[in-house]
């Protein structure tokens, strides 16, 4: 049994094939628009596929959605007089001090926002649904012909009966059309954030479940029975749990990401980690606290609020294919503007024109011309240089001086986003481990480590497939939650318990053999957020796991004060695929006094000295001055300050 990780990216999509002895092998292609490239299944045909195996596939497609507008047309039932609630959101500023920024639109355009006569309040029910109401709302949605249809209606999270209502009137009425309701995709208060949520869900229902669907089709000519998908938690959904949690997928392909670095790093025995994924479009920063992945269960793309649980991640417009060019101002710029994978940088030779990251590192040296990237792609060094020399003359550079400010600024856009996953956390990145992965980030290893003042960092074996790999190996995973929103002293710890075993068996049906865990979401009275702490102690343990968290988050805790259950969790995860990452015993032992070599001719323990560059099947390692690495059993390439 076979198990296929595809990682689709702006430039380039990753291959991983991890088998049932835990071996593994790769394979990078260029991607093209609309999903899996052709090349794609043609590698997965070459490796002989059978109806044991299993394709997990890492997808853009909901994030380029919401990024593009590119959803269905969407109707939103909600209360009768907040209509407006996603206009007026939580009544900030996009950007304090520009009086013309606007915040995002919404999914939805406002004349598709039904109120409907009804109220439950905190309690009890106010106002009480009629049929007459009902119809009237079916009515109004049935004239509006709409893809998609979302329902958030208050208190819902409390008492569902009312959307229960009106979300099986509408399914009558439009048997082809998704219908989300609030209380089955985020069952908890706020009421913005909720109706956010849902209103998003729906809006990527229809464009997902024809993804799905496609995919689906091209794998069973292929013998592929089994398809998954990651989703934004860092687990993986079958493709019928994938459609109705459309929502859970905006974060599919770095997710990836951060579960490879994770499983790769478990097995060099470090579990404190940034990680940084530099591709060709972007690059993702993480963060990996106790082995575990810092989870988030608010978050936003494309200015959109999605309270859904997520990996922490942090992305920023600095790829290898992020275009360089020179502002209004005269100052160097990158990004977020990418080439992508057509035409891509101008070293490709495939049309492009502009200066990006990888042209300048061309100019740098760093890359070898010689050096394949993928699909037998070489680089033109002279139209890297041509690229760049436009770029230089307008910002009065030279060259070389040029290419360094490109890497340079790149660089700075990076470690702004690993200092947010990490010194705004209150997490001192100097008693991390970096972890560099992507096409492109085993280049920048070395300089991120140093403008964060880090001793250490790892650069992974099949770096360059990384995410791939990370889905190749992604456990099954479901997460349900449920509003409690009471203090734990208050609590019963039967009505707890009641909650906790209603979500499990619903874990247990969604996915069997699952391990289980409880989680909840606690605060102090008054506090406007929440942390999520581990509720294995049940109600006498979750307030002291809360200060604990507090005090390691926030540098503070109140151990007199009462603790809030806002809302619970439960996690129900199936391991996935283990790998076994051996390096050949044969080969160099020491490199030193050179500008490069052979990444895969080296041995484990051999030790290269910076500055020099290390060129990997799937990637290229870039060794500073006063860095030195040593070649793990696994692999990886560990640097270390010299």
């Amino acid at each position: 049994m076979t198990r296929f990780g595809v990682d689709v990216g702006g430039t380039f999509t990753d291959i991983v094939a991890v088998s049932s002895d835990g071996s593994v092998e790769v394979g990078k292609v260029r991607s093209t628009p609309g999903g899996l490239p052709p090349s794609a299944w043609m590698a997965l045909e070459s490796h002989g596929t059978t109806p044991h195996d299993s394709l997990i596939h890492g997808t853009t497609v909901a994030t380029n959605a919401l990024l593009e507008r590119s959803g269905g047309r969407t109707v939103l039932l909600t209360t009768a007089g907040f209509e407006d609630v996603l206009w007026l959101r939580r009544q900030d500023r996009a950007a304090l001090y520009d009086l013309a920024r606007d915040h995002p639109t919404p999914v939805m355009a406002r004349s598709d926002v039904v109120g409907v006569d009804e109220r439950i309040g905190a309690h009890d029910v106010v106002q009480r649904l009629t049929p007459e109401e009902i119809d009237r709302v079916v009515l109004e949605v049935v004239q509006r012909a709409p893809a998609a249809v979302a329902i958030s209606l208050l208190f819902s999270f409390r008492d569902p009966s009312h959307e229960r209502m009106l979300a099986a009137a509408v399914s009558r009425a439009l048997p082809d059309v998704p219908v989300a309701a609030s209380a089955d995709v985020l069952p908890v208060f706020r009421e913005y954030e909720r109706t956010s949520t849902t209103a998003v869900e729906a809006y990527l229902r229809p464009l997902v479940s024809g993804y799905l669907e496609r995919m689906m089709a091209e794998a069973s000519t292929r013998a592929l029975t089994e398809v998954r998908v990651m989703a934004s938690n860092g687990g993986t959904l079958s493709v019928d749990q994938a459609r109705s949690r459309a929502a859970a997928l905006a974060l599919s392909g770095p997710a990836g990401g951060v579960e490879g670095a994770r499983v790769v790093a478990a097995q060099l025995d470090f579990d404190d980690l940034l990680t940084i994924d530099m591709g060709g479009t972007s690059a993702d920063a993480s963060v990996i606290v106790g082995g575990h992945p810092l989870p988030q269960a608010t978050g936003a793309v494309g200015g959109l609020p999605l309270a859904l649980p997520h990996v922490l991640i942090e992305t920023v417009g600095a790829g290898g294919g992020s275009v360089a060019w020179v502002d209004r101002g005269g100052a160097l710029r990158v990004g977020p503007r990418s080439a992508g994978a057509i035409p891509g940088p101008a070293c490709y030779g495939l049309g492009g024109t502009e200066a990006t990251v990888t042209d300048a590192a061309v100019v740098l040296g760093w890359l070898d011309p010689a050096h394949p990237l993928a699909d037998e792609l070489t680089l033109d060094a002279a139209l890297a240089h041509r690229a760049v020399t436009r770029v230089a003359d307008e910002a009065n550079l030279s060259p070389e001086r040029c290419a360094e400010g490109i890497v340079e600024v790149a660089t700075a856009a990076m470690v702004r986003a690993l200092r947010r996953v990490s010194v705004e956390r209150g997490i001192d990145p100097r008693r991390m481990t970096l972890v560099a992965f992507g096409g492109a980030g085993p280049m920048f290893a070395c300089r991120l480590a140093d403008q964060l003042d880090m001793a250490r960092a790892i650069v992974p074996p099949h770096a360059g497939v990384l995410s791939a790999l990370g889905l190749a190996v992604a456990p099954a995973r479901i997460e349900l939650t449920a509003s409690v929103h009471a203090t734990a002293t208050t609590l019963a710890s039967r009505d707890l318990e009641a909650v906790f075993e209603a979500l499990e068996r619903q874990a247990h049906e969604a996915l069997p053999r699952a391990t289980v865990s409880r989680m909840a979401d606690c605060r102090y009275p008054g506090q406007g957020h929440e942390i999520t702490v581990d509720a294995a102690g049940g109600k006498g343990g979750i307030p002291q796991a809360f200060h604990r968290m507090h005090e390691t988050r926030f540098g503070h805790a109140d151990l007199t004060r009462p603790v809030d259950i806002v809302s619970v969790r439960v996690i129900a995860s199936r391991t996935g695929s283990a790998i076994q990452l051996a390096r050949r015993s044969g080969g160099q032992r020491v490199v030193s006094g050179r500008s490069r070599a052979d990444a895969d001719a080296l041995a484990a323990g051999s030790r290269a000295v910076g500055p020099m560059t290390l060129d990997a099947t799937d990637c290229t390692v870039r060794i500073e001055a006063d860095w030195a690495g040593t070649v793990h059993e696994t692999g990886a390439v560990v640097l270390e300050r010299a």
